[in-house]
């Protein structure tokens, strides 16, 4: 899908006007979506991929361009942003996907289930969820689409990428995000460089952390509570490309879990 064909409902607000899009949001939808990008040319990435977002927002643009190319992506943020960003993905969707249809779904609560429920129209390959990073448990997101595309969810809970597009702008929310990826990526388990996966065992979850440049502060500070439970890579400008290179002011992170951080 062009990127610059995608169409965006505008968020209208009496008291503020809050933009559509963070400004790295284009840039990394079409950065993670080119096929020389290595997450494919390695197959991190592959057409059986299922794909988490934290934070997606209201606009849903890098669920659009991504999932045309997996089997199912799952767009997570808090209950406000439900309604634009699902008539944003209806307004931007093919009218058929090949792999599955899934529409909008809220999962079962740990805390009770929920009764406020409204009709979906289908749209494609993607499911929105809530998640709220401090009281919602990881391990029911797969529950969303289990009645959609026959998978219960039962034998693999985990996901085979992460991505989170700048979601980190101030200190009180790194501590419930780098807890939030750790609990994501402990559905998996954790493989030593050392150690080759096993028939039927699944790849560890990789997470792509992309950030705009704002308070070296809270970058710091974020680095080093990641630090404590992830391996972490910078990607370099050779893999990055011009966009998102050293000056445009983005970052773009790649975590994997520690071993022994089950």
């Amino acid at each position: 899908m062009p990127l610059d064909s995608v169409k965006s409902r505008p968020w209208k607000s009496t008291t503020k006007k809050t933009p559509v899009l963070w400004k790295i949001t284009p840039l990394f939808a079409e950065w993670i979506t080119t096929q020389s990008n290595p997450f494919w040319t390695t197959t991190i990435l592959t057409p059986t991929s299922t794909v988490l977002e934290l934070g997606c927002g209201i606009s849903g643009l890098i669920a659009l361009a991504l999932s045309p190319k997996i089997t199912h992506y799952i767009a997570t943020d808090q209950e406000y942003v439900h309604r634009l960003l699902r008539s944003n993905l209806e307004t931007n969707a093919p009218s058929q996907h090949p792999r599955s249809k899934a529409g909008s779904h809220r999962k079962p609560s740990k805390h009770g289930p929920n009764n406020n429920k409204t009709a979906q129209k289908p749209t494609p390959n993607i499911t929105f969820t809530t998640l709220d990073w401090e009281t919602d448990d990881p391990a029911l997101l797969k529950d969303s689409i289990a009645n959609n595309d026959g998978n219960t969810g039962r034998e693999d809970r985990g996901f085979d990428v992460l991505i989170s597009c700048d979601c980190i702008y101030n200190e009180a929310l790194i501590a419930p995000f780098v807890r939030t990826c750790a609990d994501v990526c402990r559905l998996r388990a954790v493989y030593g460089a050392e150690k080759e996966l096993g028939e039927g065992e699944m790849r560890p979850t990789v997470c792509v952390i992309a950030q705009q440049q704002r308070s070296p502060e809270v970058f710091e500070a974020w680095l080093r509570e990641t630090m404590r439970v992830f391996r972490v890579w910078r990607v370099g400008d050779e893999v990055l490309g011009g966009k998102l290179a050293s000056g445009s002011g983005y970052l773009v992170h790649v975590l994997v879990l520690k071993d022994g951080d089950l």
